[in-house]
């Protein structure tokens, strides 16, 4: 188990001051000025070192990203976007940040904007956080009168400014192109890759786009160290996460643990336990509900990391564990998440417009057994003619939790089936 000496997120309940005071007292903007005056190549290096992954999904280094960037200043300025759009099911660990820390996101902007040589911050959140975003606008406002961020920011010399945009609550827009396209006025869909958005990115200038829990850590790995950061969870699986676990467990919440604690061990340890004991536990998802299920033989023994996930055939997405015991009708489940995805698809590429709506319908029908054993193997085929055929990863993300259910749950659906057509006999 992670020790309290190293988490990060020492206020993730609220239970201190939320305001500059508060942060302050905890460590944060603690001396910004002499991590700024290490360098842009020396902060980039120490992220690179540090092992640090991005948390909003994929998991890509976070240093090499910023790497990207533009290292010679020229007419157009660059971007830092923090996407806080948070709308992947499951997923609400950005949310506590944004509302009982928002100063450390903040500090952490200033960090990783100077060190990819941007001139702006815009911070994207979600227009449901409404509470949040008012939090997140205090603290900027603070930060402003206090002299950290604004003109010579902290007293480095550098010139930032940290702006606060509300989306209007589209899934879609938590994707990173997407989400430029939102914060520019136009509608929110995908823009094809390349051009990347280090090259041309918001307003056609150089932009990163990261997660708030990637940009919140970022300066305490600098203040205590990479060999610290990377002593903590597994190789290429370092630091520490926070996980959002819900479902049927008894007791369910955020906590920051180190990536790579086994999942029972999260649940039983951190959650309560499942509902009913460990062996009523069904299924898991352990990323968000974008990510396949795992059933429960799986989670007896699989770790909460990148690597450990996808070698399951599953992923660590956004880390936020959906548990579900043996009152879950699993088909119905997944049924439920192929409609959301149909709803949130932007419309713009036809696998994912049309296949999201043919998958839905097809899962309603399996729900009730009403169908034929060969559109099992129909419906799987269609999962892999819209994962990785469209723009951007939403067709993935709809196909995901259908190859998961068929892969793991498959008698289930053939029991459905046969019950169903013995039902339509009797009946006639």
């Amino acid at each position: 188990m992670l020790q309290d000496k190293d988490r990060i997120f020492t206020n993730l309940y609220g239970q201190d001051d939320w305001s500059l005071a508060g942060a302050r007292r905890r460590g944060i903007w603690d001396d910004t000025k002499s991590l700024l005056a290490r360098g842009r190549e020396q902060i980039v290096e120490t992220v690179k070192e540090s092992g640090l992954r991005g948390r909003g999904g994929a998991g890509f280094p976070t240093g090499l990203k910023w790497s990207f960037m533009p290292k010679e200043t020229s007419e157009r300025p660059s971007y830092l976007v923090v996407n806080a759009d948070e709308s992947e099911p499951g997923s609400c660990k950005d949310r506590e940040i944004l509302r009982n820390d928002p100063h450390r996101l903040l500090e952490g902007c200033l960090v990783a904007g100077f060190a990819m040589g941007a001139g702006a911050c815009y911070i994207y959140i979600r227009g449901e956080y409404f509470h949040e975003g008012s939090q997140v606008q205090k603290a900027i406002d603070e930060a402003y009168e206090a002299g950290l961020i604004g003109k010579n920011a902290s007293g480095s010399g550098y010139d930032y400014d940290i702006y606060l945009h509300r989306g209007a609550g589209a899934y879609i827009c938590g994707e990173e192109t997407a989400l430029l396209e939102s914060l520019e006025g136009k509608k929110g869909q995908p823009r094809l890759k390349p051009p990347f958005p280090a090259a041309v990115g918001l307003y056609g200038c150089p932009t990163t786009i990261n997660n708030v829990e990637t940009i919140a850590v970022t300066p305490e790995i600098l203040r205590r160290g990479a060999e610290w950061w990377t002593a903590l969870g597994r190789p290429n699986n370092t630091g520490t996460k926070i996980f959002s676990v819900s479902g049927h467990v008894n007791k369910p919440l955020n906590v920051e643990e180190e990536m790579g604690i086994p999942l029972k061990e999260l649940i039983e340890k951190h959650a309560g336990g499942v509902i009913g004991g460990w062996d009523n536990l069904l299924a898991v998802i352990p990323g968000g509900s974008s990510v396949p299920c795992l059933p429960a033989p799986t989670c007896n023994t699989i770790l909460m990391d990148f690597d450990s996930l996808r070698e399951a055939q599953s992923g660590l997405g956004t880390a936020a564990v959906i548990v579900m015991n043996k009152s879950t009708d699993i088909v119905d489940a997944i049924a439920r998440l192929s409609h959301f995805y149909m709803h949130e698809s932007c419309g713009q590429c036809t696998p994912c417009r049309e296949g999201t709506g043919w998958m839905y319908r097809v899962m309603t029908r399996l729900v009730r057994g009403d169908a034929e054993m060969e559109e099992i193997d129909t419906l799987l085929d269609v999962t892999y003619q819209v994962e990785g055929h469209t723009i951007c990863a939403l067709g993935d993300a709809a196909a995901w939790p259908v190859q998961g259910l068929l892969r793991h749950f498959r008698p289930e659906v053939e029991r459905r089936i046969l019950d169903y057509k013995k039902t339509q006999a009797a009946a006639e």
